[in-house]
């Protein structure tokens, strides 16, 4: 019985030892999957992503200098900042990613700084570089990017081509499209090769049979005796032994055969197209082999009849040379081409985001109207083209027209955009495409050098065709700028006029901001500058902008003087110009410095800015300007040019003061400093009445113009607002502005104490309002606000000149806004406004320093409010209501106006709020 219990009492010692060890085991298990998780929480809660190279992700066929490197970093921890940071770029990548470059080693630089410019050795065109980043957290912990990024030399010099500007021939009037071939054999193993194209028009590259890249429209629009772009493509995957490559030119804006106002047929730089091309290949031996365009290109026609940027385009399909841009392709008939002068003797880098077709919509419906006219409905209007899917007759005419409206019998109407169209004959019909079928079975037609207004498209063909609803597709097109912003609410007008104004937005970049993509697709300067800021907080557009800026420093006159369009081929420098249109010259390089924080805009304009203002001062005795057009298209009450028109002046005169200061310009900075004071003097002295604290007549644009650019003085401010808020409501809470009251209207309002009734106004859906394009079925913004039919047939439907209520949106509503003194969103001006009627809104913006969100909604009588405030930046939050419930770990206190204000470190934020 002793032996049965000590073995008894063996084994339940040994089930309890075992049961201790297991759930040990299992212990340590636990603490080491922690571990594990907790490193790598840490290490996904703190990386270094997003690093470009002059804006661009790992950019080739550069120019610049001393290109800038900006990237983000991710630390989700309150406080979180950059302590500091350290640069390797070298050619070499392992060398780089030890941190070795052997072209510039920063060493730890303690600096928060995210956009810094290269400093190193002098780079060398065509060369590649790699460069390696590393940070330092608060705790200056070391953080090393996960992976290397690059950026790759171009030209940099016009002594570096070696090919020749090649042409078809010199006849402007010719309409068949020019095709260039040549064959080259590789005989070596390829380690990298780059085509480098400048073209005075448009380009289709093609290598074996290949269209190379994805770009539409290349090159962007230019002042082409001034200055031409050239694009890098790398085509090391298109080649092989035995080689073909084709170019095919399209007129573009470079030899504009269709006639209109603007006189681009008459442009001094008008010729045939042309282009110059340099193959540069380098093979794994190390040695290396350019082929250029010269004369043994040889060139013919093809399908493409005729191309016209403004109009449409020709091609007939049974002219087509199968095969011409191929190896072995029998080019026997095909003449030689020749030499030609380059158009201007500038010839840079096109770092942008490039146009491209950006979505494809298939019709919302489909009319058979009988066996040879089809119409389609793509549900919403567009910039692009329309692609067909047909299967006919050899010989058979297809006519594929585009426009915004239909009428009353459902038939098109291009009466809105047809209006400046001035055409010699019926050979050129406008937004109507015309194509021939071969008759070899389904064939696919897309234009290649021209992009339209539309959201409805006509087949009208000479014989009976058979066509489905999948037979048509709208093509998207634009600049392709990343989407950094996004809103959302409870009121589905607003997400409605939010998309509505991005369309407009996009479907007016196309390298350069245009006013309409259908009737004029001009580079309209007043129309950018007013829609500067909705364009940056809903899209990364600083490439196109520094492009169009340099389009102006291009076309500026040596007095000063801006055209009104721009580029232009000379239009617009006696009529429609002025401080209030012109003024893009300052305000879009002072938006983006306020949006990025770059300077670099700014010192590019600098000179051109100080000529520009000295005109206006040479001509404007009094510090009071008539030159301008004005509030453009009011709704009933025209505020006096001289009024607005000066201003504007006053706005140009404090950009150049401020950016005198920023770089230490003392002279500059005390000279414009006082016309500015001057200015605003002057104005207030012949159009205020401090008695009445009325600007003029009273009207909306007055009294919004005057306290969005700071116009009146401090002591006045509280009662023009009043009087601003007086005067709307006698207008039955609807706007009375033009264009430059369109910029200051809402701003005005609900930065002075009255958020409220600009959310009243702003979301109104009878005339005169944004809401009203909308009711009328809008998903792009108008050029009038009259929607009826007296406005009907002579106004664009999409137009972005209008679109400040797309910035409204984020800086009243989700009180985001960047800090001129801190720019770069480095500090962020939190205000938003929790306006009656609205239950809810969430904007996020997508800055240089990460995503900021503003996130509020009603409940119960409360409000909730999220903030986001992304690493390495800060916030300085303002909230309008009773009591703050819920804090969350800040210290609040009031402001002069008795708001609640605090100071954000980055990190999220959650805060309850009685209104």
């Amino acid at each position: 019985m002793k032996f049965i219990f000590k073995k008894f009492q063996y084994f339940f010692l040994q089930n309890i030892l075992n049961w201790r060890l297991t759930r040990l085991k299992k212990l340590i298990t636990l603490v080491f999957i922690g571990f594990v998780w907790n490193t790598h929480s840490q290490n996904d809660l703190l990386r270094v992503y997003d690093l470009k190279s002059e804006y661009l992700a790992n950019p080739i066929g550069l120019d610049v200098k001393t290109p800038r490197f900006t990237w983000k970093i991710k630390d989700q921890r309150r406080g979180a900042f950059q302590k500091a940071y350290k640069i390797s770029v070298g050619t070499d990548s392992s060398n780089v990613a030890a941190g070795n470059g052997s072209h510039w080693n920063t060493g730890k630089i303690n600096s928060d700084h995210q956009l810094v410019v290269y400093g190193g050795k002098a780079l060398q065109a065509f060369h590649k570089y790699y460069w390696s980043l590393t940070v330092w957290d608060k705790n200056n912990k070391k953080v090393e990017c996960d992976r290397l990024s690059s950026f790759e030399m171009g030209m940099m010099e016009a002594r570096n081509w070696k090919g020749s500007w090649i042409s078809d021939s010199r006849n402007i009037d010719k309409k068949e499209s020019a095709y260039f071939r040549k064959e080259f054999n590789i005989k070596k193993k390829i380690k990298k090769a780059r085509v480098y194209i400048a073209t005075a028009g448009l380009f289709e590259l093609y290598l074996n049979g290949k269209k190379v890249g994805d770009h539409q429209l290349d090159p962007t629009y230019t002042r082409f005796d001034r200055r031409n772009l050239y694009v890098t493509h790398d085509v090391s995957e298109y080649l092989q032994q035995n080689n073909a490559i084709g170019v095919l030119l399209g007129n573009g804006w470079f030899n504009h055969q269709s006639t209109a106002v603007w006189y681009f047929h008459e442009a001094p730089w008008r010729a045939r197209p042309m282009f110059c091309l340099d193959l540069k290949v380098t093979y794994e031996d190390g040695s290396k082999e350019t082929f250029s365009s010269d004369t043994d290109w040889k060139n013919s026609s093809g399908s493409l009849i005729f191309n016209s940027i403004y109009t449409a385009e020709h091609q007939n399909a049974q002219l087509e040379q199968k095969g011409w841009n191929t190896s072995g392709f029998d080019d026997i008939k095909w003449k030689k081409s020749i030499v030609t002068s380059a158009p201007s003797d500038n010839i840079v880098a096109q770092a942008l985001h490039p146009i491209k077709n950006n979505l494809e919509i298939q019709a919302v419906k489909m009319r058979k109207i009988n066996p040879q006219k089809y119409i389609y409905d793509l549900g919403r209007n567009i910039s692009g083209v329309s692609r067909i899917k047909v299967k006919g007759e050899a010989g058979t005419v297809l006519k594929v027209t585009h426009s915004e409206l239909l009428d009353d019998r459902g038939e098109l109407d291009l009466s809105n955009i047809i209006v400046h169209y001035r055409p010699t004959d019926d050979n050129d019909p406008f937004q109507t495409d015309i194509y021939t079928l071969s008759g070899e079975g389904a064939e696919t037609f897309v234009p290649k050098f021209n992009y339209k207004g539309f959201q409805y498209i006509e087949v009208l063909s000479d014989k009976p065709i058979e066509l489905t609803e999948q037979s048509v597709t709208g093509i998207f097109m634009h600049s392709a700028v990343p989407p950094v912003g996004k809103v959302n609410s409870s009121n589905p007008l607003i997400n409605k006029l939010w998309s509505a104004t991005n369309n407009a937005y996009l479907s007016n970049l196309f390298g350069y901001p245009t006013d309409c993509p259908q009737r004029e697709k001009n580079g309209w300067t007043g129309d950018a500058h007013i829609a500067i800021e909705t364009g940056l907080y809903n899209f990364d557009g600083i490439t196109v902008y520094e492009k169009w800026l340099a389009d102006h420093r291009d076309e500026q006159q040596s007095n000063g003087v801006l055209p009104a369009i721009i580029p232009s081929s000379g239009w617009g420098y006696q009529w429609a110009n002025g401080p209030d249109w012109t003024s893009s010259l300052a305000i879009i390089p002072w938006n983006i410095y306020q949006f990025y924080g770059d300077q670099k805009l700014l010192a590019d304009c600098y000179d051109n800015i100080k000529r520009y203002v000295d005109h206006i001062t040479e001509i404007s005795p009094g510090y009071i300007t008539n030159w301008g057009l004005g509030d453009w298209v009011p709704v009933k009450s025209k505020t006096p040019k001289q009024f607005t028109s000066s201003i504007y002046y006053y706005v140009d005169a404090k950009i150049l003061a401020n950016t005198a200061k920023l770089f230490g310009e003392e002279d500059d900075y005390q000279k414009y400093s006082e016309l500015a004071a001057n200015i605003k003097k002057e104005i207030n002295s012949r159009f205020f009445d401090p008695k009445t604290a009325i600007y003029g007549s009273g009207f909306q644009t007055e009294l919004s113009t005057a306290l969005f650019w700071g116009i009146v003085p401090e002591e006045y401010v509280e009662k023009v607002a009043n009087n601003l808020a007086k005067k709307v409501i006698l207008d039955n809470s609807h706007i009375d502005v033009g264009l430059l009251g369109s910029k200051a209207i809402l701003n005005a309002l609900s930065e002075n104490g009255h958020p409220d009734l600009a959310y009243k106004v702003a979301t109104q859906d009878d005339f005169p309002s944004w809401g009203a394009w909308v009711k009328e079925g809008a998903t792009t913004l108008f050029e009038d606000w009259k929607v009826d039919e007296e406005r009907k047939g002579a106004m664009s439907r999409n137009h972005i000149m209008f679109g400040e209520i797309g910035a409204w949106f984020y800086k009243a509503l989700g009180g985001i806004k960047p800090d001129p003194e801190r720019p770069g969103f480095k500090n962020i001006l939190s205000e938003p406004h929790f306006v009656t009627g609205l239950e809810k809104f969430e904007a996020q913006h997508n800055g240089p320093y990460g995503k900021i969100l503003s996130s509020w909604k009603k409940d119960n009588g409360k409000i909730f409010f999220d903030i986001i405030v992304p690493p390495n930046s800060s916030a300085t939050l303002v909230i309008n209501g009773k009591e703050i419930n819920e804090k969350d770990g800040v210290k609040f206190s009031k402001n002069k106006k008795g708001a609640f204000q605090a100071k954000l470190l980055s990190g999220k934020y959650h805060f309850e709020i009685i209104r």
